[in-house]
């Protein structure tokens, strides 16, 4: 056979051509399908390369499965986002993707702390007089069920002749929205009245140049802390982190209650951060919801650096339902009311037009009591303003309590009993802020009654009264709950008795505290838990064994409870205003030291319970 191939006779030579011919063309259609396929797979890797730029949310949401929460629903985005494939992430078990916007490379981004501002409060304008033009006033207001008293007055948002405050005073208003802080503005003179809460006064201090004259609402229910699951009280926030945005009444909400329990707030500007174990660290977002936003997406990871934040509904109910049973809401302001809105007026607008600043307080005050009444026209009237509907509008007035001039008068001179009052908000958040307060601000500088004192003189608000009362969303009493907030007090006794120092002033101020808790919270509970020290437990086992370690651990319980009843009974001298019935005491013996310092263990536990 080699013979053969090695000479190939002629008549074998076509046969030959034939063969070379065929291997040439199979060798051409080789190379050609060659190109075809790398053309195909350069194709192919493009798209992988596409596709992976387009998956980065996809590998998110598989790796947040991994760990069983599912996040909320996701907010409106600037550009598409390619889903997830069943066959990445069975439909059954897939979580919605965390809110976030969309980065420039395709992929979800959750919101980023801010850095905060702890040398000093934000700056605002140098301060000038409001202008009225053609006998309109301009005021500020965002879209808040708490302003709705001013809607009522004007009947809508733009300049109406037959208005309260025109047919009283001779003015008209246009109600502007807007939801952007406007305190420099306000400052600026560019409209003449604005409203914000008590808790910014001292922030803002003396270059705010306004009046604060009228109450216009308690906020109830929409300021939220929502935190793990596991974490019962504002003490089990030691050592954790929570998000928040910075100078409002979120802001305040966390510092104020931090500040009860006796735990110091640090301020953190990195999720990488920290806090020491006895503070609660607090990390700031450009405004509350992006706060409950970055909380929802550490909700997502295996360990979450968040475990909590400060926001407003519905957000945080939104996020707590989201979460498969792995957060919950801490507590609300629905029965602490220390978010007081207030209205801001112009400083040189009200001294130049004394009357017209008083129509706008009466105003505000006929409007609230309209709605209170329960007026349909007048809810109909703000729903059409705030592009609600009526039972939207229904639900939104009931996170608020509109303020009266009973309540007014009582919250400006301190002596309201079932909220915080102007005085103790401003002095609280004076203390909250701290040393970031370079100046200090007294209260007369924006307190300003003279409108209410005159509003009263014509008989207007005679038939009213203070009627704040708490909110029950279930028959569960306060005391079947979490204590919302543990505080050790040491108070002083007389040696070796139950009879407490008297006319000590150290004394004195503690029992205002514990009044505070019971006066800003409507329905709360205070139990007094006293206790006393174990140093001697030991001594008393030698002594007498375990016998007489029992016998004197029984007076221990005599004693603490006879202590506890004493700071009761004090607290009721001091203050007879107070309900008794929110008021219990126990003696817990020496079988809850705080440590090895007898002092300390010689102490009554104040804790506050609040209705939820």
């Amino acid at each position: 056979m080699s013979a053969c191939f090695a000479h190939p006779s002629t008549d074998q030579r076509p046969h030959l051509q034939g063969a070379i011919a065929i291997i040439v063309g199979l060798m051409l259609f080789l190379v050609a399908g060659i190109a075809l396929v790398g053309a195909l797979a350069w194709a192919l890797m493009g798209d992988d390369e596409g596709a992976l730029n387009g998956s980065a949310e996809v590998v998110a949401v598989v790796d947040d499965a991994s760990t069983g929460r599912p996040a909320p629903e996701p907010r409106p985005t600037p550009a598409p986002v390619a889903a997830p494939t069943s066959a990445t992430v069975p439909a059954a078990s897939a979580p919605t993707p965390v809110p976030a916007e969309i980065g420039a490379d395709g992929a979800e981004a959750v919101p980023q702390p801010i850095e905060p501002l702890t040398a000093a409060p934000p700056r605002l304008p140098e301060p000038a007089a409001y202008l009225p033009q053609d006998g309109v006033v301009t005021i500020d207001l965002s879209e808040y069920a708490g302003y709705a008293g001013l809607i009522v007055a004007n009947g809508g948002l733009e300049p109406n002749p037959n208005s309260f405050f025109a047919r009283e005073y001779g003015f008209q208003v246009r109600l502007k929205k807007n939801e952007e802080e406007g305190w420099g503005r306000l400052n600026a003179g560019e409209f003449a009245a604005s409203a914000t809460t008590v808790d910014v006064l001292p922030v803002l201090g003396r270059q705010f140049q306004v009046q604060v004259p009228v109450l216009l609402a308690f906020s109830r229910g929409s300021t939220m802390i929502i935190a793990d699951a596991d974490i019962r009280s504002v003490n089990g926030l030691r050592g954790k982190v929570i998000a928040a945005s910075q100078f409002n009444e979120a802001d305040f909400f966390i510092r104020y209650l931090a500040g009860e329990a006796g735990i110091p707030v640090q301020i953190l500007s990195s999720l990488d951060q920290r806090p020491r174990p006895d503070a609660i660290g607090v990390i700031f977002y450009e405004d509350a919801f992006s706060a409950c936003d970055a909380y929802a997406a550490e909700l997502q990871r295996p360990q979450p650096r968040l475990h909590g934040a400060v926001g407003w509904t519905p957000r945080t109910d939104e996020v707590v339902a989201a979460s498969d049973g792995r957060a919950r809401v801490l507590t609300s302001n629905r029965n602490l009311l220390i978010v007081a809105d207030v209205l801001c007026l112009n400083r040189g607008f009200a001294e130049a037009h004394p009357q017209w600043a008083q129509g706008i307080v009466h105003g505000a005050l006929y409007g609230n009591q309209q709605l209170r009444n329960g007026s349909d026209d007048a809810l109909n009237l703000v729903a059409k303003s705030f592009g609600w509907s009526v039972e939207e509008a229904r639900e939104e007035l009931a996170l608020v309590h509109l303020a009266n001039l009973p309540e007014n008068l009582a919250f400006f001179n301190e002596t309201i009993d079932a909220a915080g009052s102007f005085g103790s908000i401003f002095h609280a958040s004076t203390q909250a802020y701290g040393d970031m307060l370079r100046a200090h601000t007294g209260i007369d500088r924006f307190r300003h009654l003279d409108h209410l004192t005159a509003i009263q003189a014509k008989g207007f608000g005679a038939d009213q009264s203070i009627a704040i009362a708490p909110i029950r969303v279930s028959d569960r009493q306060a005391l079947e709950g979490d204590a919302l907030v543990s505080k050790d007090i040491r108070f002083f006794f007389q040696p070796n008795s139950a009879d407490l120092e008297v006319n000590n002033p150290t004394n004195d101020a503690y029992l205002d505290d514990i009044r505070r808790f019971l006066q800003v919270s409507p329905g709360s509970v205070v139990l007094l838990r006293g206790h006393v020290d174990n140093a001697r437990v030991e001594d008393f086992r030698r002594q007498g064994g375990d016998e007489m370690v029992r016998s004197m651990g029984l007076r221990a319980i005599e004693l603490s409870l006879q202590r506890s009843n004493a700071v009761r009974n004090a607290l009721l001298a001091r203050h007879p205003g107070i309900d008794g019935d929110r008021l219990e005491s126990i003696g817990r013996g020496w079988e809850e030291p705080a440590g090895e310092d007898s002092e300390l263990n010689r102490r009554v536990e104040v804790q506050w319970f609040t209705l939820e």
